[in-house]
């Protein structure tokens, strides 16, 4: 059986670090990193993820500050927000919850928001750092992930890891991550052929494709470690459930060490936003 990749026990360590990180900040700079995390319309689990990361900011010291806007907002209106909250001081950090309803243009609100205060890291300027090994701000699902890998495994160097995805959220982020950490990397996709072929040759593979139990335990090298990002809602009998991207009943029997679903790569997503929040906030300091 599997060691379980416990993401509320990394989650609540990163989060302990940052709290004690916005205690120095505070008391060297004066004032309180300040995160805007702005809602447009009322899609539920949207609410649920901004309401879950407005507790773990003020968990940790940071300020929050919610802006909740009508499903109908115009381009021009969510891009002055933007705008408003580039040139705010009090504000370090901006998220702008995605998805969008379909009449607003991501990628234009995106590259709207100013690359220091980018905590998502989906910034062109971010993602191009990110692609070339300099300083920037990291998307977090992937930073999470690499956190949990190499408490599991210490050093990375020269392991094979396979990133089922080709996301630029996930995706492509994670495979510049493990590149950087020394792995030699494959992204599968799609449009791969005999894709499982290629998953079973990995030392680490890494599911972010948005398919609920796609990944079978014929997948898995014996003794790989899985990193689950899939976050899959159906329901069961009335109920809303859960599933990753991965078969974890199956899997678990054959990997080294597995992410479980819910409650592995998404408490360490939030987590490293606050740290993103607190680098950006450090970042903005005058030197």
């Amino acid at each position: 059986m599997a060691q379980i990749i416990d993401g509320k026990k990394a989650s609540a360590k990163l989060l302990s670090q940052v709290a004690g990180d916005v205690i120095e900040f505070k008391a060297k700079h004066g004032i309180t990193p300040g995160l805007a995390v702005v809602l447009v319309g009322d899609d539920p689990a949207s609410q649920v993820y901004v309401r879950n990361k407005v507790q773990r900011a003020e968990q940790v010291g940071i300020r929050s500050i919610e802006h909740r806007l009508d499903a109908n907002v115009s381009q021009a209106e969510l891009n002055a927000l933007v705008d408003e909250l580039n040139a705010n001081p009090d504000v370090h950090g901006i998220l702008v919850q995605l998805p969008l309803p379909g009449h607003l243009d991501e990628d234009r609100i995106v590259d709207a928001i100013a690359p220091s205060k980018d905590v998502d890291g989906f910034h062109s300027l971010n993602v191009a750092a990110l692609a070339t090994g300099k300083p920037g701000l990291v998307p977090c699902t992937p930073q999470g992930s690499m956190t949990m890998l190499s408490e599991t495994l210490g050093d990375l160097t020269g392991l094979h890891a396979v990133v089922i995805g080709r996301s630029n959220i996930v995706g492509k982020p994670m495979a510049a991550l493990l590149l950087q950490a020394n792995c030699t990397v494959t992204m599968v996709h799609s449009r791969t052929r005999d894709i499982a072929s290629v998953c079973r040759q990995a030392d680490i593979l890494v599911a972010a494709v948005g398919v609920p139990k796609l990944v079978k335990a014929d997948w898995v090298k014996p003794g790989a470690t899985v990193i689950d990002v899939g976050i899959n809602v159906e329901i069961i009998d009335g109920a809303r459930k859960l599933f990753g991207d991965v078969d974890f009943a199956s899997v678990s029997e054959v990997a080294g060490a597995i992410t479980p679903v819910p409650g592995g790569v998404g408490p360490m997503t939030i987590a490293n936003l606050l740290a993103n929040t607190l680098q950006a906030a450090e970042s903005q300091m005058p030197v």
